[in-house]
């Protein structure tokens, strides 16, 4: 018989011939299978220096403290953005979350469950082929209104174009927010559409005036409306309203309706270049239309 390390030997070297299993081999030479098996090499996981943790987390902070209603992905976002025009690497969003928690930069969990599940498929696979308008009104602390009525792209999520008022819109506002974003499209003194576009709403009374459709008609547009009494037909506008309300308005003065007026298209403008969509790969609706419009 042989000595149990010359035992171990020849055991391994006939599983490793691939002739008898590592069963078989064990019980023939009364030995452990546990030790017919090579360990493998153990190597130690590798792990951020602390002086970089320190970088990272100083430049979170500097970014929560422009956007504190941004949670840790889309916050890893504009970071990695950042690091990228610096030509720094970018920063997983793992490593993002483990460093926001150690800071204290989390947002409160909503542990709530949602009243109104969201299921429309509004989305469509290129842009220009479906815009969806909608409204909401902002409430000033002098007790003044702003009724803002917008055009979003079913596909890049890009808020296009969008018209506001101190009085509540009416079929003219609707028309001009037609014409407005057939040119933002298409090109300044476009009078038709190149193509069918689909114009999607609710069934408000400002959409479906017949002076509203036989303008939209005129325009190219295909206009139609969401199914009566069903709210998650339209999730993507309300997503978008809520989003811009949490992102824009609760965290801005808002001292008068002159001053919101005055706010609304910085506010506008800063969405579609910098906000982080995570339908779009955490991306903005701008570089999300700047990377597919190349060839």
């Amino acid at each position: 018989m042989f000595a149990g390390v010359e035992k171990t030997t020849v055991a391994r070297g006939l599983v490793q011939a691939g002739r008898h299993s590592v069963s078989a081999v064990a019980r023939a030479l009364a030995v452990a299978r546990s030790s017919l098996h090579r360990p493998l090499s153990f190597r130690q996981p590798r792990r951020p220096a602390a002086q970089s943790d320190a970088e990272v987390i100083e430049e979170l902070k500097a970014v929560v403290g422009q956007r504190a209603t941004y949670g840790y992905r889309r916050a890893c976002a504009v970071l990695n953005r950042q690091r990228r025009a610096e030509g720094k690497p970018g920063v997983n969003h793992k490593r993002a979350y483990r460093l926001m928690r150690q800071g204290q930069l989390l947002l409160q969990r909503h542990t709530g469950k949602p009243t109104r599940t969201h299921e429309g498929k509004v989305v469509t696979l290129k842009s220009n082929l479906r815009w969806y308008s909608d409204g909401f009104e902002v409430r000033c602390w002098n007790g003044e209104r702003v009724h803002v009525a917008f055009s979003l792209d079913c596909c890049d999520r890009e808020a296009i174009a969008f018209q506001a008022f101190a009085q509540p819109p009416t079929s003219l506002t609707i028309q001009d927010l037609m014409a407005e974003t057939l040119e933002a499209r298409f090109g300044p003194g476009t009078a038709k559409a190149p193509h069918p576009v689909a114009w999607l709403s609710n069934n408000g009374p400002v959409y479906t005036a017949k002076d509203t459709r036989d303008f939209g008609q005129r325009l190219g547009l295909r206009v139609c409306t969401t199914p009566a009494y069903s709210p998650q037909s339209n999730g993507m506008a309300e997503a978008f309203v809520k989003t811009f309300k949490r992102d824009y308005v609760f965290v801005k003065e808002l001292p008068s309706a002159a001053h919101v007026l005055a706010c609304l298209p910085v506010w506008f403008d800063d969405y579609n270049r910098c906000h982080p969509h995570r339908g779009l790969k955490m991306r903005s609706p701008r570089e999300f239309r700047t990377a597919n419009s190349q060839p």
